[in-house]
């Protein structure tokens, strides 16, 4: 399998004043191609500052980080952006749907800050919404779908520029218990064909979804656990 991501030595620091707040702790982590890994944690353990590291919303302050190859270090914001968009597909809790956008509309957003042309822009929304189940709400706002299918579009919206990492953050957490399991069969689906999946997760029963889990607490990753 191909390495996609990998860290090294990362560590990541805020300042309170003049105190100093290490959050990530000399952090290693590998991860291939095709992977469904888990990185499980409580509150506070440092999960959201590795969330946002991978993603591309934050930088280290020591360490170095590849990503497909790149060193992200070595990126302007320019660059920063493009790898936001093209290689990382992002999942939130709270959806982060635009409320006046019908579902087609949400999913096509991220193709037009890559350029790609409206009718091109329609056919690959409709056909990724096809795949999550969503056929027959295309046309619909989010105040007309429920929690778990506006998580459906989401992640429809995630997948829609073939990112190389598909990366949730408690993508159940806004959900019941029910449909949170559909979401997560999803999941398991997308995993199947392929997809590359890091979920951030408080909860071990969602975390035990994925093939491989690594704890954080902390700011400190432990050996890793295959379900």
């Amino acid at each position: 399998m191909t390495e996609i991501l990998n860290m090294k030595n990362i560590s990541k620091s805020y300042y309170m004043g003049e105190e100093e707040l290490e959050v990530l702790h000399q952090v290693n982590l590998t991860v291939h191609s095709g992977e469904f890994l888990s990185i499980l944690g409580p509150s506070g353990s440092g999960k959201s500052t590795m969330m946002n590291i991978i993603g591309c919303l934050d930088v280290p302050t020591s360490g170095k980080y590849l990503l497909s190859g790149k060193d992200i270090e070595d990126l302007d914001e320019a660059d920063m952006a493009a790898v936001r968009n093209k290689e990382i597909g992002f999942v939130f809790q709270s959806f982060q749907l635009l409320s006046r956008l019908s579902a087609l509309k949400n999913v096509e957003l991220p193709l037009i800050y890559s350029g790609v042309t409206a009718g091109e822009r329609k056919k690959r929304a409709k056909d990724i919404l096809a795949k999550v189940g969503l056929s027959d709400k295309i046309h619909n706002l989010p105040s007309q779908l429920s929690g778990g299918q506006q998580q459906r579009v989401a992640i429809a919206r995630a997948l829609v520029t073939e990112p190389t990492i598909l990366l949730a953050d408690e993508p159940t957490g806004a959900l019941d218990q029910k449909t949170g399991a559909q979401v997560m069969e999803l999941f398991e689906e997308l995993h199947r064909d392929g997809r590359t999946i890091i979920m951030i997760t408080h909860d071990h029963k969602i975390a035990s979804h994925a093939k491989r889990v690594v704890n954080i607490l902390d700011g400190n990753l432990t050996e890793q656990e295959a379900y």
